[in-house]
């Protein structure tokens, strides 16, 4: 039973970690209606730039994130501005093969700036555990899960009671009834990318802290992540939250008892496991856990 909830509670702290991404995924699908591969990049951007505020700029960790997520929201908000307000109306394949080189481009300049060695993030929880019970839990993993809460929270307040977040359900619901209404859908579209870059910056964080480092490869959180936002429902948030928690707990239980139970299907195969999950969803519910049907009237 020890092992049981050891598992569970990293799997929690995963599932947080994955929930993080999809929402950056999320809110600009919800926004737009396009899925920004880019959104890895941005996770590698807010880890770097957290990095820098906190060893270059010698500013104390816990504000060197908010520093590092304006940044970041700033940086979103610009690519938007220059590159993707100029695919608006064109062909969705060639919107997603836009993120698809804004990923590779950022991952260049970040690689350009900051080099390919792991650098020590400097987080104060380290590789710290926290006794409970017979369960050791990691203190990276303890705030993994919270900054995961006060995110959706926050995602929650401002889409009910803000008037910007009103004026984005309303975009994402129908963009000519906003905008016939005084919404401007440009500055919808700004303000989704910048809350996907604040938010990939805490993703960034949170996968180079407790002596893991930041490096050029947590980009690939986003692929990793996947299963989750398509098992939710690319246009809600809860459903993010509640996909990242289900792929993530599946992918540590499968890892810790498929050697022991299951060695035929070879090594590594928690890293599968995600996409059978998601797999099998999808072939009950093609749009996702909370996703909205399509209706189409012919």
């Amino acid at each position: 039973m020890t092992d049981f909830l050891q598992l569970t509670f990293a799997g929690l702290a995963l599932g947080a970690l994955y929930a993080l991404v999809a929402l950056g995924f999320v809110v600009i699908y919800k926004a737009t209606g396009v899925i920004n591969f880019a959104q890895g990049g941005l996770v590698l951007l807010g880890g770097y730039l957290t990095y820098n505020a906190h060893h270059t700029w010698h500013v104390p960790f816990l504000l060197a994130i908010p520093i590092a997520m304006v940044l970041c929201a700033l940086v979103g908000a610009a690519v938007e501005r220059v590159v993707l307000r100029r695919m608006v109306g064109q062909p969705v394949f060639a919107v997603i093969m836009v993120t698809i080189g804004l990923l590779i481009i950022i991952e260049q300049v970040v690689t350009g700036i900051w080099g390919f060695n792991q650098m020590p993030m400097g987080d104060p929880w380290g590789i710290h555990r926290l006794k409970a019970g017979g369960l050791a839990l990691a203190v990276k993993d303890v705030w993994t899960i919270v900054f995961a809460a006060v995110v959706m929270i926050a995602f929650f307040l401002f889409f009910r009671y803000s008037r910007l977040g009103v004026a984005m359900r309303a975009t994402a619901f129908d963009q000519e009834a906003a905008v016939a209404n005084g919404i401007s859908a440009r500055r919808i579209f700004a303000l989704s990318w910048a809350i996907a870059g604040a938010v990939a910056t805490l993703a960034g964080v949170m996968l180079s802290a407790g002596g893991a480092g930041v490096r050029p490869d947590i980009e690939f959180v986003a692929l990793i992540a996947f299963p989750a936002i398509i098992l939710g429902g690319l246009d809600s948030p809860s459903g993010a939250v509640l996909g990242g928690v289900i792929i993530g707990v599946t992918q540590t239980l499968t890892s810790g008892y498929q050697p022991q139970y299951a060695s035929w299907l070879g090594d590594g195969f928690g890293s599968a496991m995600p996409y059978v999950v998601m797999i099998a969803i999808l072939l009950v519910r093609p749009y996702g856990l909370f996703g909205t049907r399509e209706v189409r009237r012919v």
